[in-house]
């Protein structure tokens, strides 16, 4: 069964960092580009950013500067740091993966995703 599972989120206070990790299993990523999306209360979900297979990062402009995507195709995962937490950032975090090389920012064209992590900052 393939599975992405994210975690590493949690209660923050704006201005904390946080890491977020998403371990696939099942069949190997490593040729997959993966990406972040993010869903705030009340909104849609949206792109945050993606990593292609050989590293290349996009990120959508509203994160651009304070999150970091990374992965390491070893472990089968792949990491979102988040610096200088905003109120604004809370959402639910996924990570998906594309069968494909290139990093997309839409939705319909991520194959896997995983449940989610929650994300919460305090001002």
């Amino acid at each position: 069964q393939v599975q992405l599972v994210e975690s590493g989120g949690r209660l923050v206070r704006a201005g904390d960092s946080l890491r977020l990790s998403c371990v696939g299993s099942g069949r190997t990523f490593s040729t997959d580009a993966m990406g972040w999306f993010r869903q705030a209360p009340g909104k849609e979900r949206e792109f945050v950013g993606g990593i292609s297979w050989a590293g290349s990062r996009a990120y959508s402009d509203s994160v651009k500067g304070r999150f970091t995507i990374s992965r390491d195709n070893t472990e089968n995962t792949v990491y979102l740091q988040i610096n200088t937490l905003k109120a604004e950032d809370t959402a639910v975090y996924y990570c998906a993966a594309r069968r494909d090389y290139r990093v997309l920012s839409q939705q319909t064209q991520y194959d896997y995703w995983g449940q989610g992590t929650q994300v919460t900052v305090n001002s």
